[in-house]
């Protein structure tokens, strides 16, 4: 566990709800302290921009936290999530990927598509979005810099 991390905010629209409480369950288990923002409610359709707001206002205050944001494709909540300066989010499939966006470009949000992703590939990937350090040499910290 990282625990340089404050708070792990969660949030997913309807198609992302399965994935949402199993994240929960396991990366609680493990000592991260979650906080669902939701929905909860598979039946009632949710719009991912709405889901990614919330999220990002959440954050906005705490620079140690981190946000995880799933939807049926996941590029949807990347999308709408990137539109706040302070959020860099990516959507990853592998944990090899998640690493290596943290490592590179510092992303502090994970999206995730529900429909392609297996729950147990998830948590994986959740968990190098977590743990994997952000490389802080000059010219990546510039570019951070300059897309801030």
């Amino acid at each position: 566990m990282n625990k340089t991390i404050s708070k792990v905010y969660i949030a997913a629209d309807h198609r992302g709800v399965g994935v949402k409480l199993y994240l929960i369950e396991m990366l609680s288990a493990i000592g991260y302290s979650v906080i669902n923002l939701g929905t909860d409610d598979i039946k009632t359709p949710v719009d991912f921009p709405d889901v990614a707001k919330t999220l990002a206002d959440a954050m906005q205050s705490d620079e140690k936290s981190r946000g995880i944001l799933i939807c049926g494709t996941g590029a949807g909540m990347q999308i709408a999530a990137n539109r706040y300066r302070h959020i860099r989010a990516s959507r990853c499939e592998r944990p090899d990927q998640a690493r290596d966006d943290r490592f590179h470009d510092d992303i502090n949000v994970l999206a995730l598509a529900a429909d392609d992703i297996d729950i147990e590939v998830s948590f994986l990937v959740a968990r190098a979005f977590l743990e994997s350090p952000f490389d802080e040499c000059e010219r990546r910290v510039r570019r951070i810099q300059k897309i801030s």
